[in-house]
């Protein structure tokens, strides 16, 4: 089966089946998503193992091609963001209206999973070529259970590239932003309000700490990578007090912190133990304490590496354009990948800054086609590629 012999409908049934099957996360629902895919992959004679990384939720990993040699890893992520407030209609509908597959994860990225799963279909499985593992990892929308799970005993033995899908408008990114979440505390004394002295406040410390983090975001804007742009920081949370008559003992605030591509998180949570000594804290009588909750490195991959033309020869044969090459302001599994010495491309159907993790998502139905006829192209020049 070619390319261009990709059934559209094929395609839109599964991706639909995938919205349905929800797995939000958190909680950390993604078993349904798993079951489905896991009895598709099967009916297409691909052979199934289902990891388990924690209680009921397992990492599915697929292969087609029954040669040796390093092949090509195609990798996604089974759970979604929780749906949240302000949508129109069934956030798990699966309809398609207008053109475009509606709900959540239609963008990201069940849609663009569907269209690698209908693409690995088109593999002709029982002659001896390189394989091509299909990993569809848990928890990536959140701790990053899965792939780290997955990546500990991966080699360049056993993968020459990786193709992440996510949603990326169908333009090859070779850069992305890592991503760190960090917890600061700062503890001080309580006391009665109305001698505020006696006390230690917290909350008053952690404006200093919240103001001294924005004036360091915009310090990194002047310091941009070419493709992926300037390393950012974000206040997402803040909590701290006991009562408007006390003086507040504690506060504590999280921030995400995104990583340029080569920049090591445990580096920048030294950087932000020593930078937050300036505020004075410890002259305020406050305690300091900074947690790293979550770290994912980013990753580049060289222009002239293969598997970058190799994409654009695909997208070409889907009858798609071939933009350059770009780079991801988000962050993915990709750059686990990568730290394994494995070149990564991200390609996929629907767009992460105007659907993913938004109410109403969605994605175009002519693109996921689109996606599978040029994943359908990959797979197929993968296969025939002689083993290193």
């Amino acid at each position: 089966m070619t390319a261009e012999a990709v059934d559209p409908h094929e395609v839109v049934a599964l991706a639909q089946r995938l919205v349905r099957a929800r797995g939000q996360n958190p909680p950390g629902e993604e078993a349904e998503t798993v079951a489905v895919l896991a009895e598709e992959c099967h009916r297409r004679g691909f052979d199934v193992t289902l990891d388990e990384v924690a209680p009921g939720r397992a990492n599915l990993i697929a292969r087609v091609g029954a040669g040796s040699g390093p092949g090509l890893l195609v990798m996604s992520h089974s759970d979604v963001v929780p749906p949240g407030d302000g949508w129109s209609g069934d956030p798990f509908s699966g309809d398609v209206r207008d053109g475009r597959l509606h709900g959540r994860g239609s963008a990201d990225t069940k849609g663009g999973l569907a269209a690698a799963i209908v693409a690995l279909s088109t593999v002709d499985n029982t002659v001896a070529q390189p394989p091509i593992t299909l990993a569809v990892l848990v928890d990536e929308e959140e701790l990053g259970l899965g792939i780290r799970h997955f990546v500990a005993d991966l080699s360049t033995n056993d993968h020459s590239a990786c193709l992440v899908v996510e949603p990326t408008s169908l333009q090859p990114v070779i850069a992305a932003r890592g991503d760190a979440y960090l917890e600061i505390t700062l503890t001080g004394r309580a006391a009665h309000s109305g001698n505020p002295s006696d006390g230690r406040n917290a909350i008053h410390g952690m404006a200093h700490v919240v103001a001294e983090i924005e004036r360091w975001h915009d310090e990194l804007a002047a310091s941009p990578h070419p493709l992926c742009g300037p390393a950012t920081w974000s206040v997402g949370t803040i909590e701290g007090g006991q009562a408007t008559s006390t003086v507040a003992a504690h506060c504590r605030i999280t921030a995400d912190r995104r990583l340029l591509p080569g920049e090591v998180a445990g580096d920048v949570r030294k950087e932000v133990e020593s930078r937050l000594e300036a505020p004075g804290l410890a002259a305020r009588g406050l305690a300091l304490d900074v947690r790293m909750t979550m770290d994912m490195p980013g990753f580049e991959t060289p222009v002239d590496n293969p598997i970058v033309d190799d994409i654009a020869a695909a997208l070409t044969a889907a009858g798609a354009p071939s933009p350059a090459p770009t780079g991801w302001t988000a962050a993915c599994d990709g750059g686990f990948v990568a730290s394994a010495g494995i070149p990564v491309v991200v390609l996929g159907p629907g767009s992460v800054a105007e659907q993913a993790h938004r109410p109403d998502e969605s994605v175009e139905v002519a693109e996921l086609v689109t996606a599978a006829r040029a994943y359908a192209a990959l797979f197929r020049h993968a296969g025939h590629r002689s083993p290193a």
